[in-house]
């Protein structure tokens, strides 16, 4: 008798685990805020029910920002695609989420899938060429735009764009009617873009007013060079000995807060601009959510636009400068196909349509895509469709180490030496094309191009 309780037990027992990993596995599901690291592998199983349907779990990283969103369009995407169960996943903004993508990637955990920006995550060697699959599946690459030739790395795509960062001019339309000044246009030419900050500057001390803001990153100085077609890796470096002398020229005129008052005081463009004595403030698309947001919570009263970005004479109205964010696949993934089903879903025009209703500027383009953004009129800025109208050009090369060794390293660090009056521009300029050539190019140049 004890004997056959004792196997009546151990069968109950086995029939309870049985049901436990039963109910454990299936799809992941989609958790808003998740940032546990998954399991190390993402495999097949068969979906209940439907014999040779197979279901593919996939654990995606994405930026923190973009987390909601992902989640949100992948409502719709599994409509579509109900054997394709995705749970989305982050870490640490900044610098941080890359560094965590890259150890967890060489330690082999399995993302099948993952989000950022391409020049931090090439390098790795990781990631899956995109063109053989695009071609297979006759995908629509044509809203991407001059975007999708310029991401191409050695004359292949290595990941496509979900959304992009373009850069406006933001303005203070109290402090133009107080002075009387007609708003920008989208015409402005950068001389025009001096003197009408000249004309808008106005007392001193805690009562001024400044014309504009420059914030300290490079990108804010170097932007008419780029605007023009210079890339910051090019060997001709002359362009930007030019645009470091306009911001001199700015500080000159009293109509910019001088460099080193920024870095003393911790000026930053958001806080800046929000006090309501900056007439004008060069910033990306992500300071319309900062602005609306500031309006929500009573923080801010006077109205504001926007303009396109002053541009150099000869260049076309409304050039801006564009970071595209993109989904890249891995290669050693067992499950490229359904992969790029996911990519191309995300990236192309019904993702990119449903990322454009949450405030997205996205990768690609079209019709319907431009109506989302723009949405019903009742949300400032009135001028919005400029986002949508804008010719971009890269703000720099998606290259590995362009970011942290050419932007934040030698044009910050050779800038500042500028502005802080310990070097001039041309003596600027010159060790920029020496340091780029060494310290960037002594280390990738033979490996990667891009087609300007």
């Amino acid at each position: 008798m004890k004997k056959r309780w004792s196997n009546v037990l151990i069968l109950s027992l086995i029939t309870g685990l049985l049901a436990a990993c039963s109910s454990n596995g299936g799809s992941n599901s989609s958790t808003a805020g998740s940032t546990q690291s998954p399991p190390s592998n993402t495999g097949k199983e068969q979906s209940a029910g439907e014999g040779k349907s197979e279901v593919v779990n996939f654990t995606i990283p994405v930026l923190p920002d973009d987390l909601e969103a992902f989640q949100t369009v992948y409502k719709e995407f599994e409509k579509e695609y109900p054997n394709i169960k995705i749970e989305f996943i982050t870490f640490p903004a900044g610098q941080f989420y890359y560094e965590k993508l890259r150890i967890q990637l060489s330690g082999g955990v399995e993302y099948d899938l993952f989000g950022g920006v391409l020049d931090s995550l090439v390098d790795t060697g990781i990631i899956e060429p995109l063109d053989e699959l695009i071609k297979a599946n006759n995908m629509d690459v044509s809203g991407f735009g001059e975007m999708f030739e310029g991401m191409k790395i050695n004359g292949k795509s290595y990941g496509l764009p979900y959304r992009k960062s373009n850069w406006m001019l933001y303005y203070n339309k109290d402090l133009f009617d107080q002075a009387n000044v007609p708003y920008p246009d989208e015409d402005m030419t950068w001389d025009e873009f001096r003197a009408t900050a000249k004309q808008l500057t106005s007392g001193s001390g805690q009562d001024k007013i400044y014309g504009a803001y420059l914030h300290q990153w490079a990108q804010t100085w170097y932007m008419p060079a780029v605007q023009g077609g210079t890339t910051i890796i090019d060997k001709d470096m002359e362009p930007f000995r030019d645009a470091l002398q306009f911001r001199l020229d700015l500080e000159k005129d009293g109509s910019i807060m001088k460099w080193s008052e920024q870095i003393t005081t911790g000026a930053h463009y958001n806080a800046a601009f929000q006090k309501g004595n900056v007439a004008m403030n060069l910033m990306g698309d992500w300071h319309v959510a900062q602005l609306r947001q500031a309006e929500a919570e009573g923080k801010i009263s006077f109205d504001w636009d926007i303009a396109p970005l002053p541009h150099p004479e000869g260049v076309e109205s409304n050039t801006t400068l564009e970071l595209p964010v993109a989904l890249m696949i891995n290669k050693n993934s067992k499950h490229k196909e359904e992969a790029f089903k996911v990519v191309e879903f995300m990236t192309g025009s019904k993702g990119a349509e449903i990322f454009a209703k949450q405030g997205y500027l996205t990768g690609f383009t079209n019709d319907a895509v431009r109506e989302a953004y723009s949405g019903d009129g009742t949300l400032k800025p009135e001028h919005i469709n400029y986002f949508n109208d804008a010719k971009a050009v890269p703000e720099y090369p998606m290259l590995p180490g362009v970011k942290n060794i050419i932007v934040n390293g030698i044009f910050k660090q050779e800038g500042e030496l500028v502005f802080v009056g310990e070097q001039t521009p041309e003596e600027a300029v010159a060790k920029i094309a020496e340091r780029v050539a060494k310290e960037w190019g002594g280390i990738y140049a033979d490996q990667f191009s891009i087609d300007k």
